[in-house]
């Protein structure tokens, strides 16, 4: 995903009719004096395309000019999430009586957008959300006809919801209008403040863009930026491989974006943890030892599953690549393989022969060992 910084966002809200707080955007610390002398009492607050930015310390209040320079000092020498702070946004403090979370979200499970609402807002929104399951809301979305503000409305207050559902769910309209409009695949409002007069007003705001949509909206793909890899994920991507860092401690390795998903999956059901998306599949098998060193220096790793399956790519080819980089290699940890397919025999005898391994049978016991063999590795 593309995300895009809270004050590039906004403005979209704004030209679908949902009200945000006076602010300006500013680059230096006497900047925000200036800013802040117009505004009156502000927040401060950096801009850059990741979230938790009020844990890191990079949104203060300010209630008089020099505070506002001396917070935004303080904040221009971050860096939040591998991204250098060097822009703000000064906003005007707003008294609410509420915080809500809304957001429309793509979703695979519904497959179509989805409206999530709860009355748990702010920073802790996913603690909250954790422990209070049922103050979540969500309604999927026909693609076809968008929601209907109604039954929206009605919904929220059946909830207990004491703020304005009528309101709510015009925000939710907007914003799914906004969605569709910019091909978004997240837009998100947290918190959306219930006001002391009644209104609703966005106080933040992030949007993610699908990435194969950015040709479609040439303006905002100019302010857009890719999720912050990690060291791992930047290594690999300059060596050609597709590698996603996860928190999981299954390290996976298999050939082909949908059979390493399932692996993922399959791992999961079992009661583990994937590490990470990592498939060697078409020429990446020749990148085998590189694709297995990025794999093994992540410390949270406890075994590895290897999973192959050939049709047009031959298994064997694959797996000899594996072997030769796991032999230089010299990994003191589990690995586990589940092989079939074209050129599966002669894979077999490659991992018997040159490793000393037997690969299993079913993909299912090679998973269940792996997840059995991260967890002891835990403990």
């Amino acid at each position: 995903m593309a995300n895009l910084c809270e004050f590039i966002a906004k403005p979209l809200l704004q030209r679908a009719g949902i009200r945000i707080p006076r602010g300006e955007v500013v680059h230096s610390p006497e900047a925000a004096f200036s800013a802040a002398r117009r505004i009156g009492p502000c927040m401060v607050k950096a801009q850059v395309p990741t979230g938790k930015r009020g844990k890191a310390g990079g949104i203060r209040p300010a209630k008089s000019a020099k505070q506002a320079q001396c917070a935004a000092e303080e904040i221009l020498a971050m860096e939040i999430e591998g991204h250098k702070v060097d822009t703000l946004l000064v906003e005007e403090q707003v008294l609410l009586l509420e915080e809500h979370y809304i957001a429309i979200v793509s979703d695979p499970v519904h497959a179509g957008p989805l409206i999530v609402h709860s009355t748990a807002g702010g920073m802790d929104v996913e603690e909250s959300s954790a422990t209070s399951p049922d103050a979540i809301l969500r309604f999927p979305v026909d693609i076809d006809f968008g929601p209907d503000a109604g039954k929206l409305s009605k919904q929220i207050a059946a909830n207990g919801v004491r703020a304005p559902a009528t309101k709510i769910a015009e925000v939710a309209c907007a914003l799914y209008r906004v969605y569709r409009g910019c091909d978004a695949d997240l837009l998100e409002i947290n918190p959306l403040a219930i006001l002391e007069d009644g209104g609703v007003m966005a106080l933040d705001c992030k949007l993610a863009l699908d990435d194969a949509s950015l040709h479609r909206q040439p303006e905002l793909a100019d302010h857009a930026a890719a999720e912050h890899a990690s060291a791992r994920e930047a290594e690999a991507d300059a060596a050609g491989l597709k590698y996603i860092e996860l928190s999981g401690n299954v390290g996976i390795l298999a050939n082909g974006a949908g059979l390493t998903m399932t692996t993922m999956d399959a791992v999961s059901h079992f009661g583990g943890s994937p590490a990470n998306f990592l498939e060697i599949g078409g020429e990446a098998y020749t990148k085998a030892k590189d694709a297995l060193g990025i794999l093994l220096r992540n410390p949270n790793i406890g075994s590895v599953l290897v999973n192959f399956c050939g049709a047009f790519a031959r298994t064997d080819v694959m797996t000899e690549g594996f072997a030769e980089a796991w032999l230089d290699l010299k990994p003191e940890i589990p690995v586990f393989f589940s092989v079939h397919g074209t050129g599966s025999h002669e894979a077999v005898r490659c991992i018997r022969e040159k490793l000393g391994m037997e690969p299993f049978e079913r993909m299912d016991d090679a998973v269940k060992a792996a997840v059995e063999a991260a967890h002891g590795a835990a403990r």
